[in-house]
């Protein structure tokens, strides 16, 4: 009997994916274990394994790259030699559009013509005057009616830009985190003018890799959360963890979205390993590299939007995580020194931590720490 291959679920939250590609050839024999085919969930992409036997054979309805694959949707099959495949139905997507058209007995029919090839598609008269009121040149459409006819609701999908999973999955967290969270932020600003200046000095080394205040900010972060241990709590159901290990979360930009890697026990690395493993997990997530181990199990985030000339800004909580930081930009400015004014790299710093998880006295005395570090920051970043 034909053995279903059929998209798996890799995540809570996960109905439908993009399909990447194939990793075995149609024919070929394949045994349990062998990875079938790859496909992008959770903002990763990820190669599935069979956990049978048999000799594959891919329908002609089999999905190309790119294309969406639905949450137990059958692909292909596996069959025993000499075995017929069945005949594979695809999916269908619910005709959106069904109710612009309105029953022949309460509407004259539409004479239309049958355009042959080298003739432009049919297109109905409600869907001419959208195109024309919309600027839309529908000659190269095709359409999801009847005979490929084209509808209005062709026309205004125009119109739209539909939201990627990626899209999706960014916006179902940020409304679970909203949702569940009982937020609330703290600003602050430190003077990091002796990071700045540590900095440099490493610059003027000509060393081969040269941390980023990312990087710096990670390394003291770590020393302020075991100084302040709840800080570094995330939820596990309706509990609260407290977590000795610090496994931190950089936020990063890709063409794809918002990703956030995690770096796990990043109080155990040097600086130098810090900008080392931060640069790998970056560079991996622009390119769709990441697994999604390294997506998930985080207990604290930062999040920068100093390099985009950002001062300040209330970042969300990357649930089930209970605080993270936003860093703004290092802005060189007139201060009070004393009874002088002198200029000074001031940065910003804004906690969003969950309220529920505990007051704002433990978050308040976080930001004091690592403001504290930040300001006189040798001694952290050198062991």
């Amino acid at each position: 009997m034909a053995i279903e291959i059929t998209v798996p679920r890799l995540g809570w939250s996960m109905e439908e994916a993009l399909f990447s590609s194939w990793l075995k050839a149609p024919g070929e024999m394949i045994r349990a274990g062998d990875l079938l085919f790859a496909i992008e969930s959770d903002k990763a992409t990820q190669d599935i394994e069979s956990f049978d036997e048999g000799i594959l054979h891919l329908p002609a309805s089999t999905p190309q790259q790119g294309e969406t694959v639905l949450v137990g949707q059958v692909i292909a099959y596996l069959l025993a030699p000499g075995e017929t495949a069945p005949n594979l139905i695809p999916p269908t997507p619910p005709d959106s559009g069904r109710g612009n058209e309105t029953p022949q007995s309460t509407q004259p029919k539409e004479i239309l013509s049958t355009p042959t090839k080298s003739e432009t598609p049919i297109i109905t008269p409600r869907a001419r005057r959208a195109a024309h009121e919309l600027g839309i040149d529908w000659t190269n459409l095709t359409g999801t009616g009847r005979d490929g006819r084209i509808r209005e609701a062709d026309i205004r999908a125009q119109t739209t830009n539909p939201l990627t999973s990626t899209r999706r999955l960014i916006g179902e967290r940020m409304m679970t985190s909203q949702q569940k969270t009982a937020p609330v932020t703290l600003h602050t600003t430190a003077d990091a003018s002796a990071l700045v200046h540590h900095r440099n000095e490493l610059k003027s080394t000509g060393a081969a890799l040269i941390p980023s205040y990312n990087d710096m900010l990670a390394k003291l972060t770590a020393i302020a959360l075991k100084t302040h241990p709840v800080v570094n709590s995330r939820w596990e159901g309706e509990n609260l963890r407290t977590s000795r290990d610090i496994h931190l979360g950089m936020a990063v930009d890709t063409d794809n979205g918002l990703l956030v890697p995690v770096l796990r026990d990043v109080s155990k690395f040097s600086l130098e390993e810090i900008a080392t493993r931060f640069r790998d997990l970056t560079e991996r997530a622009r390119t769709k590299h990441l697994t999604p181990d390294e997506l998930r199990g985080g207990t604290f985030t930062i999040s920068s939007l100093g390099s985009f000339g950002i001062d300040a800004f209330t970042p969300i909580i990357n649930f089930p995580e209970c605080a993270i930081l936003g860093v703004g930009r290092i802005v060189r400015q007139p201060v009070a020194v004393g009874d002088a004014i002198g200029l000074r790299d001031i940065l910003t710093l804004s906690l969003t931590f969950d309220h529920r998880a505990f007051d704002g006295a433990p978050a308040a005395r976080f930001l004091q720490t690592l403001s504290g570090l930040i300001e006189s920051p040798l001694s952290g970043l050198v062991s």
